[in-house]
């Protein structure tokens, strides 16, 4: 799979990198684009000359603040009418239902540990705009999510590009983990979601 996401790196260069970036920050059809290997793999190119390294840095940056930004425009503009919305190919409402109960728990600061969410990345600003987050607030966690990952995976990337000898050896497994990282936090809330369910229903049906 790193091979693949190597050779479309190399493919669409960093406008395509930027318009991936943006498109799983606030669309609806940018949930099961690889945001996470895909920053940390275009660093790694960066280290070997195939990209720019500020401009990579820079350009998924702005993408990934601006593509926040489309989400929690098209959120407060839907309103909440956007979760009665059906299934479709390109729209899954578990993925927005998610997102909600982790921003009805998390507040504002969802917009920051989102980022390293997939799935509910994209969803999180649609549903802060639903929910009249004040834009103030969200713009601020916007830049400071946004800036933590979009600058910080990409870097991890070109250190250890430039650190580790032959480290394209290594890049799958490392994919692989970095992958395994930004899953485990949504895989852990939903399992202790499902048993805060579970122990609610069991005490019920104790009464």
């Amino acid at each position: 799979m790193h091979f693949n996401l190597i050779e479309l790196i190399k493919t669409v260069g960093l406008f395509g990198v930027w318009g991936i970036v943006f498109a799983e920050s606030g669309l609806f059809f940018g949930f099961f684009l690889p945001g996470d290997s895909l920053l940390f793999t275009a660093g790694f190119l960066a280290s070997q000359g195939y990209l720019n390294f500020v401009g990579l840095l820079i350009g998924s940056f702005i993408a990934a603040v601006l593509g926040d930004n489309v989400g929690y425009t098209f959120g407060n503009k839907v309103g909440p009418k956007i979760f009665s919305r059906p299934d479709s190919k390109f729209f899954k409402k578990d993925h927005l239902d998610k997102a909600q109960a982790f921003y009805q728990k998390h507040g504002p600061q969802t917009i920051i540990l989102a980022r390293f969410m997939p799935f509910i990345r994209t969803f999180a600003p649609i549903v802060a705009g639903a929910a009249n987050m004040d834009y103030k607030t969200f713009v601020t966690y916007n830049l400071v999510g946004g800036a933590l990952w979009s600058l910080g995976i990409p870097t991890l990337g070109y250190l250890l590009g430039s650190l580790i000898p032959d480290v394209d050896k290594y890049l799958l497994p490392i994919t692989i983990v970095i992958i395994l990282a930004s899953v485990a936090p949504g895989i852990y809330h939903y399992l202790k979601e499902k048993a805060y369910i579970k122990d609610q229903s069991i005490l019920q049906k104790g009464l």
